[in-house]
Parts: structure tokens; C-alpha cells; sequence
């Protein structure tokens, strides 16, 4: 496969060396970091690695591993006692009144039921020690190495803690489900006779948010994960111990939709090259890019491609095979790649047991006609 470092112009918007980036906005959290959803990019960081309480935002853990256990949400769980009554923030719930999976998942993002998160993990996991278990074992799947949970509610303890890096993860875990999605980013609703109102103010207060969750103890402060999106682009704002959430987190996702708006570096189905093609009537056969690749920028960085590509191809060819690749890096750092594919396919035309032209030569004058014609076609022609 042949390598080329090189500038695609067609592909990429470069630009040369200009002045440091300016600083990130001022906040009032002791903890926070605000992410790419898509890509994992950090656009700014604030003592994310430092371990802390986060109170209610522990409930996203909760409803992922929810789901991702019990994906039918219509499920019905039979309220237990002692799942009632939870001290902190409720939906009210009482002994032996039926609900959805996905009724209690609207009172827990929503309302942030505290009693709602214990119905959730005996109910999903049969008691709550072995959900709490799950919590952990997720945590330590997305890499949230200074994260663990010991409860489903986020109820202050001292083994319940995490980092804003690792809420970050979370939050880009959760938002792969599309149902939990729509949960967060629903105002208010009407279930099992209840009428429950998201306590996340930036719903209506920034435009793009598609929620997330909110916390508060008395050791946690205000804690609070957010997600917004733009033209495209979704961010992620983690803040942790924070006096000022609401307007910090409308700061932070400013800043990173202006900062670094989410930039197409390749476009799914622009043709990319022609390769030469040996075996077949066609002398040539094109290239084409497969995905869309998109990466977070700001207007000083620049882009480079490698493009990894044969000088030429065999036939026969299959359309939408593999024929190389391009890989974007900034800094040396890879940002992004894709596979090039063949737009068309291309049979072998030489003959099992001897060249193309006697094989052409041996179908009759129409055939060798066909043949002297392919002979005197220009090169560039396909």
C-alpha cells in the first residue's frame, strides 16, 4: 500500500500558524470539563481528575445500566416496601402500585427520585447490592477509574464519588441510548397519575439543551452534567461543587461552539481518486470515501492526511470493497479516519488459460472488433 503525507484541499479547510487559543470562560466550579460528545475531544478542563461527591448525577449510571439490562422499558415492576419512602427527592411511589421501566425512568431524570433509583435496582437486579455491583462494573468498562458507587441515588456516603473526566464518559455512554435521550430531554410529564417536572433548568433556559442531570447535597454542592447541541454537534459540560451551574454551563458551551465547531474533514461518497486497473476492459476504476469524518477545530489548527492507497488495483473488483484508507491527524495525533471503497465493480476479463486478447480473439469478429476499439480508447476514459 502506498503512504502520501499530504494537504487535500477538496477534503480539508487548513489554515496556517496563528496566536494561542484564548482561555476558557471563568466559572465557580471546583471541578469541571466540558467534551466533544462525538469525537471525546476535551475543549477545556478544570481539575477534572479530582475526586468528588456528585450527588444526584450518580443517577445516570443508574438508568444506563437500566437499559442496557432490561432493554424492554414496558416492562412492569411491582412497587416493594421498602423501595417507598426514601429520604431526599421523590416521585412518591407507594407499596404495591405497578409502573413501567420507563415510568420510573421519567420519575428518576426527571424528578430525580430517590426512591425511584432503589425501584429501578431491585427491580432490574432483584436487590440493590447486586445493582450497585453492575453500577461499578460499568464504571470500570467505560474506564472511570476514580469513580465508584454505592448506591443507585447518589444519597451522600463517602465510597459514592466520582471525577468530572469520568462523568463525562458517562454522559457520552448514555447518550447512546435514544430513549434515555428523550427521557432527559423532556420537560414535563404525566405518569401513573403523577405530573413530573425535569428539575434541569437549562432546558429552557439554553437553546439546544437535550438535558442530562442535575445533583445536590450538602458535601457535593450543586453538581450538574449537561448536554447541548448545534448544527450537528453535541457537547458535553461536567461541573462538580458549582455555585453558579446554570450560567457556568451555558459559558462552557459557548465557548466550545465557537471555539470549535465540529469540521468535515471527509464527505461519504465524494469520489477521491481513479486507480489504474489491471485485468479488465476498464483501464481505470474509482474511488469514493465511506463515512462522513468530522472532528472538533479551531480556525488555528491545521490537518494532515495520510492517505493509504495501492499505486494500483486487480481485478475483479467488488463494489464497496476496502481499497485503502485516509487517517487525519492534528499534532500528530490521530483525529479521525475512514476507508476509501471502490464506487463500481470491475470483472476480471483475462482469459483462465491465456490473455485477454486471445480470449477476445477467440469470440469472432465482434469480439476482436470490441478489442482493436478498447485498444485505441485514450487512457483517462473509463
Amino acid at each position: 500500500m502506498k503512504r502520501v503525507w499530504g494537504t487535500l484541499l477538496s477534503l480539508l479547510l487548513l489554515t496556517g500558524t496563528a496566536p494561542a487559543l484564548a482561555a476558557g470562560p471563568a466559572i465557580s466550579a471546583q471541578s469541571a470539563i466540558l467534551v466533544d460528545a462525538d469525537s471525546g475531544r476535551v475543549l477545556y478542563a478544570h481539575n477534572a481528575g479530582e475526586e468528588r461527591p456528585i450527588a444526584s448525577t450518580t443517577k445516570l449510571m443508574t438508568a444506563l445500566v437500566a437499559v442496557e439490562s432490561t432493554p424492554e422499558l414496558d416492562a412492569v415492576f411491582t412497587i416493594r416496601r421498602e423501595w417507598t419512602g426514601i429520604e431526599g427527592s421523590s416521585m412518591y411511589l407507594k407499596a404495591g402500585e405497578q409502573l413501567t421501566l420507563r415510568e420510573l425512568l421519567c420519575g428518576l431524570m426527571l424528578s430525580s427520585g430517590n426512591d425511584a433509583a432503589v425501584a429501578i435496582a431491585g427491580g432490574c437486579a432483584g436487590d440493590v447490592e447486586t445493582f450497585v455491583g453492575w453500577m461499578n462494573r460499568r464504571a470500570a468498562d467505560l474506564g472511570m477509574e476514580h469513580t465508584h458507587f454505592s448506591n443507585p441515588n447518589g444519597l451522600q456516603d463517602e465510597d459514592n464519588y466520582s471525577t468530572a473526566r469520568d462523568m463525562a464518559a458517562l454522559a457520552r455512554a448514555v447518550l447512546e441510548h435514544e430513549e434515555l435521550v428523550e427521557i432527559m430531554s423532556t420537560k414535563s410529564i404525566t405518569v401513573a397519575g403523577r405530573t413530573l417536572v425535569n428539575h434541569n433548568k437549562l432546558l429552557w433556559r439554553y437553546e439546544g439543551c437535550i438535558g442530562m442531570k442535575t445533583g445536590y447535597t450538602e458535601k457535593a454542592g450543586r453538581t450538574l452534567v449537561s448536554c447541548a447541541q448545534r448544527d450537528g454537534q453535541r457537547l458535553i459540560a461536567v461541573t462538580l461543587f458549582d455555585r453558579d451551574d446554570w450560567n457556568d454551563h451555558a459559558a462552557l458551551l459557548d465557548y466550545g461552539f465557537e471555539t470549535y465547531p465540529s469540521t468535515l474533514l471527509a464527505r461519504a461518497g465524494k469520489e477521491f481518486r481513479m486507480l489504474p486497473l489491471e485485468g479488465s476492459l476498464n483501464r481505470f476504476i474509482p474511488v469514493e470515501v465511506y463515512s462522513d469524518v468530522r472532528y472538533p477545530l479551531t480556525a488555528q489548527e491545521r490537518v494532515k492526511v495520510e492517505v493509504i492507497l495501492p499505486e494500483r488495483a486487480e481485478a475483479p473488483v467488488e463494489r464497496g470493497a476496502i481499497a485503502g484508507q485516509l487517517r487525519f491527524s492534528v499534532d500528530g495525533e490521530t483525529v479521525g479516519e475512514t476507508y476509501l471503497v471502490y464506487s463500481r465493480s470491475a470483472a476480471d476479463d483475462r482469459a483462465r488459460g491465456g490473455g485477454l486478447l486471445s480470449r477476445l480473439l477467440g469470440g469472432g469478429e465482434a469480439a476482436c472488433a470490441s478489442a482493436m476499439w478498447a485498444l485505441l480508447l485514450p487512457q483517462e476514459r473509463i
